[in-house]
C-alpha cells in the first residue's frame, strides 16, 4: 500500500487537470511546476476560447492542449470528466495561486482510500488573508461556508477554492451543472449531500503575479454561488425549504386571521371580510407549500437511491473498493 501511496504521489494514475482562460502569464510555469513535482502524471490544460495564446503556450510546455468552446469554467470542467480517463483527478487554476508541491499531498488520500474527495485549504494557515488584495472575497467564503454549514451540517475550512484532488468514481458520477464559477460551490454541496468523504489539507496560497488579471467578478459571480446555493437547497432538501416557506406563510395568516377571530369570537360578526379572506387565502398557500416539498422530497429520495446504484455499478466498473459512508 506504502508503495502504491508513493507511486500516486509521483502522478502515477493522476491528471492534473488546468481550465484555463487568458492565461498567458502563467500557464507555462504550472505546466512546468506539476511535471516537475509530479513527473508521472498526465498534465492537461483545456483552453476555454483563449485570445492570448494560453493553449499554444501550454503545449508548449508539454501539456495537452484541448478546447471547450462553452464558455465558463463549469463547462469546461464538465467537460474534462467527460474526455478525461485517470484513477484521480488533481484539478488547479491555470494563475500560479496554487503550489504545485501540494499535488502530491492532496492525491495520498484517495491512493490511501481515506477519502473521495480532497479540498486544498488556503485559509486555515492564513496565507489567503495575507496574499489576496481583492476586496469582499475572504466575506463571501465565509457566508458560503456559514450557509453550507447551516443547510447541510458539514463545515468546510475553504468551500470555494480551486485546488481539489478526486477520484475516479467521484468525477465519473458528478452531475456538473453549473456553467461558471459556481463550480466549486457545487462541487462542495454534491460532496456532502451524497455522503462522499471529504478531507482538506492545508496549502500555501500566493496572489497573481504582475500582468495576470483575475476573471472573477466578486459581486456577479457571488451573486451566482448564491443561486446556485439556493437552487441546489431546493433540488437536494426541498422539504426543508418548502416547510420554512410554509411556516412563513402559515405564520402570516395567523397575524391577519387572528384579530379576525377574536372579533368573531366577541360579536359573533365577522365585520373584516378581506381580512379573514387574506388569513384563509395565506394559510392555504402554506398547507400548499408543504405538500410541495412532501411530494418533491418523495421525488428526491427516489433520485438519491438511483444516484448509489449508480455509484456501486460505477464501482464495480472501475474494479474499486467499497464507499464509505
Amino acid at each position: 500500500m506504502t508503495s502504491d501511496i508513493e507511486a500516486v504521489r509521483r502522478g502515477c494514475g493522476v491528471a492534473v487537470i488546468i481550465p484555463c482562460y487568458n492565461e498567458a502569464v502563467t500557464i507555462g510555469k504550472v505546466v512546468d511546476d506539476f511535471r516537475r513535482v509530479m513527473p508521472e502524471a498526465d498534465v492537461y490544460v483545456y483552453d476555454n476560447n483563449s485570445s492570448d495564446g494560453t493553449g499554444d503556450i501550454a503545449r508548449a510546455h508539454g501539456a495537452t492542449v484541448k478546447v471547450e468552446r462553452r464558455q465558463g469554467k463549469g463547462n469546461v470542467v464538465r467537460q474534462m470528466m467527460r474526455d478525461i480517463d485517470a484513477d484521480y483527478y488533481l484539478m488547479v487554476d491555470g494563475d500560479d495561486t496554487y503550489p504545485a508541491e501540494a499535488g502530491p499531498d492532496l492525491v495520498a488520500p484517495l491512493a490511501a482510500d481515506e477519502a473521495d474527495m480532497v479540498v486544498g485549504d488556503r485559509l486555515s494557515n492564513g496565507t489567503y488573508g495575507e496574499e489576496n488584495d481583492r476586496a469582499f472575497h475572504g466575506f463571501g467564503n465565509d457566508l458560503v461556508r456559514f450557509l453550507i454549514k447551516a443547510i447541510y451540517g458539514f463545515e468546510f475550512s475553504d468551500v470555494m477554492t480551486g485546488y481539489r484532488a478526486y477520484n475516479k468514481v467521484f468525477a465519473k458520477t458528478m452531475p456538473v451543472l453549473s456553467p461558471g464559477f459556481e463550480i466549486e460551490t457545487e462541487l462542495s454541496i454534491h460532496a456532502v449531500d451524497k455522503r462522499w468523504r471529504i478531507a482538506e489539507v492545508p496549502i500555501d496560497y500566493r496572489d497573481r503575479p504582475e500582468g495576470s488579471e483575475s476573471k472573477l467578478s466578486t459581486f456577479s459571480d457571488g451573486f451566482k454561488v448564491l443561486m446556485m446555493i439556493l437552487s441546489l437547497f431546493k433540488d437536494y432538501k426541498p422539504l426543508a425549504l418548502f416547510s420554512w416557506v410554509a411556516l412563513l406563510f402559515v405564520a402570516l395568516g395567523l397575524i391577519a386571521g387572528v384579530p379576525v377571530i377574536a372579533q368573531f369570537a366577541a360579536t359573533g360578526l365577522v365585520p373584516r371580510l378581506p381580512s379573514a379572506l387574506l388569513a384563509v387565502g395565506l394559510v392555504f398557500v402554506g398547507l400548499l407549500a408543504f405538500t410541495c416539498g412532501l411530494i418533491l422530497d418523495t421525488v428526491v429520495k427516489g433520485a438519491r437511491k438511483q444516484y448509489e446504484i449508480q455509484v456501486t455499478e460505477a464501482y464495480e466498473r472501475y474494479g474499486c473498493c467499497d464507499k464509505a459512508e
